[in-house]
Order: C-alpha cells, then sequence, then structure tokens
C-alpha cells in the first residue's frame, strides 16, 4: 500500500512541475519583491496552515510578511493594510467565501491583491489583480477530497517563493545568522515599546467630552484606527476604534454621533507601559489568536506616553 501511494503522490508531483505556468510564477516574484510594505497572507482551514507557514518562512528569510486569520480581517484588522502592502489569498477552490469577502475593503484601502488557487477559473483569480495557478491532478485521499496534494503544491510554491526573495534580496548567511537566534533574541530584549511608539502629535486623541462627530477627523488622519481618551493633563480614561465606530452606528444609527466619546469608549482596555520591550506588548497584542489586538495605548503613571502598533513591531523585525 505505501508503494502505491508514494508512486502516486510522485506522479502528482510531477504533474505539479510540469504544468506549473513559469511565467506566472515570475510575475508573483516581481510583485512580491516590488512590495514596500508587509506581505499579508491568509487563508481557511488547511489552507490558512499552509499561509501561515509560508508568512513564518519569509519572516525567517528576510521578507517582512504576517499571517492573520480572515475572520480578524472582518472585525476590524482589515486596517493594518496599506498601499504599500500586497495581501495574498490562499485557497485550493478560489471560492472560499470567507475570501471572497475580504478582496473588495482590500482594493478600497489599496492594497495590491494576490490569489493563490488550484482553480484558474474561480471567483478568487478573477478578483484579484493578480493570481498563480498552483496545478494538482487530484488529491492523495482516495475520495479525492482532503486536502493532500494540493496542500503539498501550496508549501512547495510558498518555500519556493520564499528562498527566490531570499536570494533576490542577497539575504546572506550573516543576515541570516543574525535572526536565527542571537539577532531576533538580541531586537527582543533590547527594543522598547517607547522606541516604536507613536507619540506627541501623533498620538489619536479625544477629550472624554467631546461629541464622536467632532473627533471623526481626528480618528481618520492619524491612521492608527482608534483614538486614545484623555483629559487635559492628559490622564487616560480609554480607547475609541474603529470597530467601536462600527459598533455604535449599527446599533444606534446616526443619533450615536452626537454623544460624548466617554459613552461609546472602552474604559479598561489593555494597556503598557512605554519602558517595557515592544516583544512583551506583541505577546500581548498576539495573546488570543481568534482576534488580534492591532493597537495599545501606553502609559507613563496612568498618562498617555503614546499609541503602538502592531504594524510597526512587525515592521521592526520583531516577531
Amino acid at each position: 500500500m505505501l508503494n502505491n501511494l508514494l508512486d502516486q503522490q510522485r506522479r502528482n508531483l510531477e504533474y505539479y512541475f510540469n504544468n506549473l505556468d513559469l511565467n506566472a510564477v515570475d510575475q508573483v516574484l516581481k510583485l512580491t519583491l516590488n512590495t514596500k510594505g508587509l506581505i499579508v497572507f491568509t487563508g481557511v482551514g488547511k489552507s490558512g496552515i499552509i499561509a501561515e507557514k509560508i508568512a513564518m518562512t519569509m519572516i525567517s528569510t528576510g521578507t517582512k510578511a504576517l499571517y492573520l486569520p480572515p475572520t480578524n480581517f472582518l472585525h476590524g484588522d482589515i486596517g493594518i493594510l496599506s498601499k504599500e502592502d500586497l495581501f495574498v489569498v490562499m485557497s485550493r477552490s478560489g471560492e472560499t467565501e470567507e475570501l471572497l469577502n475580504l478582496i473588495p475593503f482590500a482594493k478600497k484601502r489599496g492594497t495590491s491583491t494576490l490569489a493563490i488557487v488550484s482553480n484558474p477559473a474561480s471567483r478568487l483569480a478573477n478578483q484579484c489583480d493578480l493570481f498563480v495557478h498552483l496545478p494538482f491532478e487530484k488529491e492523495l485521499c482516495p475520495f479525492d477530497l482532503a486536502p493532500t496534494s494540493s496542500t503539498t503544491v501550496q508549501l512547495l510554491f510558498g518555500d519556493m517563493l520564499s528562498i527566490a526573495l531570499m536570494r533576490a534580496k542577497e539575504f546572506d548567511f550573516a543576515a541570516y545568522a543574525l535572526n536565527h537566534p542571537s539577532g531576533a533574541i538580541g531586537k527582543k530584549m533590547s527594543v522598547t515599546v517607547e522606541e516604536l511608539m507613536y507619540k506627541d502629535s501623533h498620538i489619536p486623541l479625544a477629550n472624554p467630552s467631546d461629541p464622536l462627530i467632532d473627533v471623526l477627523v481626528e480618528l481618520t488622519n492619524k491612521k492608527c484606527g482608534a483614538l486614545l481618551v484623555a483629559d487635559e493633563q492628559k490622564n487616560f480614561h480609554g480607547i475609541f476604534t474603529d470597530g467601536d465606530l462600527r459598533r455604535a452606528l449599527q446599533s444606534q444609527g446616526s443619533d450615536v454621533l452626537h454623544k460624548p466619546i466617554k459613552e461609546l469608549m472602552t474604559p479598561s482596555p489593555i494597556t503598557i507601559q512605554k519602558d517595557k520591550l515592544a516583544w512583551d506588548a506583541l505577546k500581548i497584542m498576539q495573546k488570543d489568536p481568534k482576534k488580534f489586538v492591532m493597537v495599545l495605548p501606553v502609559l507613563e503613571d496612568g498618562k498617555v506616553a503614546g499609541i503602538l502598533r502592531m504594524h510597526d513591531i512587525i515592521q521592526a523585525g520583531i516577531s
């Protein structure tokens, strides 16, 4: 039985290598290489597991990447995407509704989109800016249902892309050694929250008595996805996020625009002191894998000192 399975999987892999469109692969390499920001991966089920692994491989080989579950994006984390980022969705069928629902929101933020699929005629392939078809003949599963061969070719493609980026960026042994492990540990043990946080005039602030309608410009212009609520002495009262805004409008309608922010904020959010390590902040933000915290209020003796974004921690190479 095992010999038969090995022969079948060998044929499956030969089919992949013989039918992979190298021109499309080259386009993907150019797109990822020219991405100035983060390469943000997502996927559902087994494809999501592979997507997370590829993101981790890219991080360790010199490419700034991140994986987030699709449900996180639909509940506020879409705010991490920017015009400089690349949003990569992985799916065997290319028809996964959770992923299809994300594409319009990513495009509204000006983020480039890439689909990695095994169905070139799928809606996901058609809706993204670029797609690559990962061919496979059939699953190793006798019912042709359980993702086996399809996830194998996903992993092969992701590893190949990661190493191609590594080579193109001339990420040498010295740089690799810094990340494995002393360099990464060094950053984790030395970079503080204060070094990465937004401070002074860049902090998005609101007074507890401010009507919501008066602070929407501050919420939008500071581009942190949240407002820190503080009084004139900068004593911290709470936080108001993009998610709070959506929920308030959905539940209360336009009347909510005239309510004071103190009635809408979260009064006791997770916070961090400015002298703590950025690595500690990241662990706090990722404590619940089902719902990452994307921004943290930074305090000093109960007063607002800054605001820290997960995006900036990842960009600093701390992950």
